[in-house]
């Protein structure tokens, strides 16, 4: 046994000469919420589905659950694919203990855990509705409980955030650190930062087919420097602040905005402090998951167009 549930290496995919995937590696700690984030296009989808060896990728390997491969410990994943199908004729509780079924579930245990589960979500209401009068979205949460309904050791979820309303991405949150908390693993592919700043306990971040980060929120966002917002006491002068404060400074209103390493944060307010304007204001905080996302692949992307202006001067040149 290891201490990872995913162990994916160099997992590589071509698709008639495209590289939709270039060696991608992720490795999953047992009992966690991983999140596999990139823009769409990235490989995200492709890159889990190597994983789960519903494709046999080019190059690389797979190994889950204590390194088997995927194929041996199927019924201990529970998977929701990008692609969302139900049977439309089918209600909500046979809908979820047929996926349990196919999974090795007692049809009659999985009719109990289908109501189980609905009653915990509040979603009681449409325990025996057919599938074809739910919204979009409920049936979305029909098929995700059917993909955990067997229990799983191992839950892959590919964009599961994608057309739920905000009611619902708040019960799919709920229900991830549920499982999470009874000692399932759980790994998510989105292109939406806020859910997994809020639930992984680590990320990795696909761009133009390469994994480009591996780490914590916390990592991905201390690649950031720190973002200062400042306001001054009354009406100060705004030259004398602006030679005070890092190059750069932004005023808007009667605040100023800018970055500041951790080093300099000390130094800054004590040049604050001794400068007589006052402080009415000060905030200090580390950007966002969001904004960290933006920053890697960002550099990925002029990276890539710089490389390709290179080859087309060569080209010319030849």
């Amino acid at each position: 046994m290891t201490d990872y549930s995913v162990e994916a290496t160099g997992l590589s995919k071509d698709f008639g000469g495209f590289k939709a995937v270039d060696g991608v590696s992720l490795q999953v700690p047992s009992g966690s919420i991983y999140g596999v984030l990139g823009p769409n296009g990235a490989g995200k989808t492709t890159s889990l589905r190597m994983t789960l060896g519903i494709i046999d990728p080019d190059a690389g390997q797979s190994r889950l659950l204590g390194g088997h491969a995927p194929r041996a410990v199927r019924h201990r994943i529970g998977y929701l694919p990008e692609e969302r199908g139900l049977y439309p004729g089918m209600k909500a509780r046979e809908a979820i203990a047929f996926m349990g079924a196919l999974r090795g579930l007692d049809w009659r245990e999985g009719r109990r855990r289908a109501a189980a589960f609905m009653g915990e979500l509040g979603l009681e209401r449409v325990v025996d509705e057919k599938i074809r009068k739910m919204s979009k979205g409920m049936a979305q949460m029909i098929q995700l409980i059917g993909s955990i309904v067997h229990a799983p050791d191992l839950i892959v979820l590919d964009e599961p955030f994608s057309g739920l309303d905000p009611v619902n991405q708040e019960r799919l949150e709920m229900l991830v650190r549920r499982e999470r908390d009874r000692g399932a693993t759980i790994l998510f592919s989105t292109h939406v930062m806020a859910h997994a700043e809020r639930l992984c306990d680590r990320i990795a971040i696909i761009a133009r087919s390469q994994r480009r980060f591996e780490g914590s929120v916390d990592d991905a966002r201390a690649l950031l420097p720190m973002q200062v917002r400042y306001t001054p006491r009354g009406d100060a002068d705004a030259p004398a602040i602006a030679a005070l404060l890092p190059a750069g400074a932004e005023r808007r209103g009667d605040a100023w905005y800018f970055p500041v390493d951790d080093t300099a944060i000390e130094p800054l307010l004590a040049r604050i402090t001794a400068s007589g304007f006052g402080v009415a204001g000060l905030s200090i905080a580390r950007p966002g998951l969001h904004d960290a996302f933006v920053h890697i692949v960002r550099q990925v992307d002029a990276a890539f167009d710089a490389d390709a202006t290179s080859d087309a001067v060569e080209e010319a040149a030849a």
